[in-house]
């Protein structure tokens, strides 16, 4: 395995309940006060936010700010699967960044935040062969059996990613959707066809016009993210 990035957390907690999908009520360290706590990941993490499982969370008090903690990762089966898609830039630049891990092989820079049509792509990368492509990056934590399914919740926003890569790709640019696989015992990957069908059937038109797809197996081991492998697609 090969390291990527540290994840910093401050205390462990219980989760309560969550009222809306960014908030969270916790109790933290064993105290009985409910304290707030911010939920970046927008997806229903059924499976991981339940009464009664382990979090980690980080103190994030500031002015103006109603929640005073962050949500960094939650128990399943005995292992921490990260939840704050805050580190999904991070961890995807250290890959593109590392020759021997990165699918796209050396490369001379890499932009983030890069605009094209309605949207803001996650990165424009050009390789040491120039080449450009286009990479949207998304965080997965979803596993049935030992196949890691994305989305957990429809994705109107996600669909539209594909489409404009799709577009991308018919105009003889490479482009590219880079799935960060956080079940780190996942041994495929698979687009959940029964929460959100639509998804399910932009990505197999995406793969079938040129669009590469990259799952990316992790694993959150002593507050590191590590690289693994790349696994199989399922369409």
């Amino acid at each position: 395995m090969i390291r990527l990035v540290q994840v910093t957390w401050d205390k462990r907690a219980v989760f309560l309940e969550r009222p809306n999908r960014f908030l969270a009520l916790a109790q933290i360290n064993g105290d009985t006060k409910v304290q707030k706590v911010h939920v970046r990941d927008p997806g229903r993490l059924k499976e991981l936010l339940f009464p009664g499982n382990e979090l980690l969370v980080k103190y994030a008090g500031k002015p103006g700010r109603k929640t005073s903690w962050d949500l960094m990762a939650a128990k399943f089966q005995g292992e921490w699967i990260p939840l704050n898609s805050g580190l999904h830039p991070a961890i995807a630049r250290a890959i593109l960044e590392n020759p021997e891990i990165s699918p796209f092989g050396a490369v001379c820079s890499i932009t983030g935040e890069v605009k094209y049509g309605k949207s803001r792509l996650d990165f424009l990368i050009q390789t040491v062969n120039d080449e450009k492509i286009y990479i949207e990056v998304k965080g997965c934590t979803l596993m049935k059996g030992q196949t890691a399914l994305f989305p957990d919740a429809p994705t109107a926003r996600g669909r539209r990613h594909l489409q404009e890569l799709m577009e991308i790709r018919k105009t003889g640019i490479r482009s590219a959707v880079v799935f960060l696989i956080f079940q780190g015992r996942s041994r495929a990957f698979q687009a959940n066809r029964r929460t959100d069908p639509e998804f399910a059937k932009v990505l197999s038109e995406a793969a079938g016009n040129g669009v590469e797809i990259y799952p990316v197996l992790l694993e959150y081991r002593h507050d590191i993210i590590w690289y693994k492998s790349i696994i199989p697609v399922k369409i």
